[in-house]
């Protein structure tokens, strides 16, 4: 039964999550502090477990990304990925959104869009194709990407002994259904996009622009005059040899070894691989490690691990402490119909802007209603759902680099351009999950 103290609790959380949420960058971390501070201090409650697996996991694939970035690797891979965009740039609209995912599965961070998006806006534009429409879908193929990355938070987070790894699903079941789903859902929503809007000629904002004498008559892509470290190319061998280790050491356990009759985990697994690659990176890529650490990659990754410590922590308290309350006002529903689950899921990663933080806050509450590990498995899309509120970084970078102007925020804010894409790469990506997982298992 609901009580006046678990409605307060209630309150006190999701205000520390709207609080953190507006003052952005780590505010959700502090203030999700801020929130397991009055539950234990002030109710009582006994402390949640502290997500330290994911956050660990977090610093050492972070530090594999950003010293892969001051090695140049990123650069490298966005100077081939521009040269094989500009082969094709009649096909922008399927092969950007496309190359944003695969950027994303590598790498396990959708940041690594950035240097594409202002590429793929001139591309597009040059041939006179809607740039709303490729920069839309790329940006959400990026952040679909992270739920098929074997190096993204979210993955190591489902992985991780608390939550699916302990469950029976590895990496190999994440891989398997995932990928064939976000690819599909891409798909489908780059043939969709290519029919929205009007063409580019037409478009009402982009002939105001170019009346006005606003800047949009085209120029040089963004890339051609980056200078590459030669040696990055090595070390983008080195962090896809990293990438594939861990693959191979989460599809096979028997290749990891064994202490006391036990495998070691994929936790540390992931932690040791990937912080020995960063330091074959720097050392392949002859990088300067202070440059590694000041670069966004890093800034970003520090964000999500300080996010996650508070936000997953005080969620964890909350449920800790209120688990008969909880359990018994809605197990019912999501017993029944496990699907609906989707919805915290979704509504859930608006606000904390994170799908490790929201698989790591709301999947051990599925897992205690009952819902089956494979189903939560094919609910992971929905943790991408922060594309609803255009105020996530990459959205605001793919609109400010369409000088077209057709890649925009609307009259009532939630009708921009990357809604309709989001929700077709949601629910598609879902609906391809439960296939396999019912075709597979």
């Amino acid at each position: 039964m609901i009580t006046l103290v678990f409605s307060l609790q209630l309150i006190i959380v999701l205000a520390m999550i709207f609080i953190g949420a507006k003052v952005g960058s780590i505010g959700l971390g502090i203030y999700g502090m801020v929130g397991v501070f009055i539950l234990v201090f002030f109710f009582g409650l006994e402390p949640g477990e502290v997500p330290i697996d994911v956050m660990l996991i977090i610093v050492s694939v972070i530090t594999a990304s950003s010293a892969l970035q001051a090695a140049g690797g990123l650069d490298y891979m966005v100077n081939r990925a521009e040269r094989f965009l500009k082969k094709h740039p009649s096909r922008i609209t399927f092969y950007a959104p496309l190359t944003t995912w695969l950027f994303t599965l590598l790498a396990g961070t959708a940041h690594t869009c950035y240097a594409l998006l202002p590429i793929i806006s001139e591309i597009a534009r040059r041939e006179k194709v809607r740039p709303e429409r490729p920069l839309s879908v790329a940006t959400i193929a990026a952040s679909l990407g992270i739920t098929g990355s074997p190096v993204s938070a979210a993955t190591a987070a489902v992985l991780s002994g608390s939550l699916l790894g302990s469950q029976g699903v590895g990496m190999a079941d994440i891989l398997l259904v995932t990928i064939p789903a976000s690819l599909i859902a891409i798909l489908v929503a780059s043939l969709v996009q290519n029919y929205v809007g009007k063409p580019l000629e037409k478009d009402a904002e982009y002939l105001r622009r170019v009346s006005e004498g606003l800047n949009c008559e085209p120029e040089p892509a963004c890339g051609e005059t980056v200078l590459i470290n030669p040696r990055a190319k090595w070390a983008v061998a080195v962090f896809q040899l990293g990438v594939l280790m861990v693959l191979l050491f989460g599809s096979f356990p028997a290749l990891r070894p064994s202490f006391h009759g036990e495998v070691l985990g994929m936790n540390a697994t992931i932690e040791m691989v990937m912080m020995s690659v960063a330091a074959l990176i720097l050392l392949v890529g002859k990088a300067d490690v202070r440059k590694a650490a000041g670069g966004n990659v890093f800034g970003s990754g520090m964000n999500a691990m300080v996010s996650i410590f508070g936000v997953a922590w005080m969620g964890s308290t909350f449920f800790k402490g209120n688990c008969d309350v909880i359990l018994g006002s809605i197990q019912g529903v999501f017993t029944a119909w496990p699907v609906l689950f989707a919805i915290p899921l979704f509504l859930f990663s608006i606000m904390l802007f994170s799908q490790a933080a929201t698989a790591r806050t709301l999947f051990p509450v599925g897992l205690a209603m009952g819902i089956p590990p494979l189903v939560l498995l094919a609910l992971f899309p929905a943790v991408n759902g922060y594309f609803f509120l255009p105020n996530y970084p990459t959205e605001v970078a793919a609109i400010g680099f369409d000088r077209t102007g057709t890649t925009r925020i609307g009259r009532y804010v939630i009708n921009h351009s990357f809604q309709l894409a989001g929700f077709i790469t949601t629910f598609v990506s879902i609906g391809v999950s439960y296939l396999m997982i019912a075709v597979l298992y």
